[in-house]
């Protein structure tokens, strides 16, 4: 799966999730930290990518209703420092199938996977 991972994601996940097979590249390393949500946005639909982020402004499910986007994971966790970021998106990347998560909206949290799909 080809992977964008938002600035607010720590680095470990870009090895983490290559090692799994992701073709994954990170906002930092892109030059586009610190730019606005619309250019992150735009630059994960230009260039096909699931978006994995943690920012609340990517959190509305009617902004970004499914198929309307090539994917966007929504990570909400309690506390969300670095290692738990990257344990549990990691954990949840091994164990579920993913491959169907192509055009949803997922949202992640310290103890569910909710995907929204589009409606059949």
């Amino acid at each position: 799966m080809k992977l964008k991972l938002d600035e607010n994601l720590p680095e470990s996940l870009v090895a983490a999730l290559s090692a799994l097979g992701h073709e994954v590249d990170n906002v930092r390393l892109e030059g586009l930290a610190g730019r606005p949500d619309p250019d992150v946005w735009q630059a994960a639909q230009q260039a096909g990518r699931f978006l994995i982020t943690q920012d609340l402004d990517f959190s509305d499910l009617r902004k970004f209703s499914p198929g309307t986007h090539q994917g966007l994971m929504s990570v909400r966790l309690r506390a969300p420092g670095r290692r738990a970021l990257a344990a549990r998106v990691a954990e949840v990347f091994r164990a579920e199938a993913f491959g169907s998560w192509a055009r949803c909206f997922v949202l992640l949290t310290d103890h569910k996977l909710r995907v929204h799909r589009l409606p059949r």
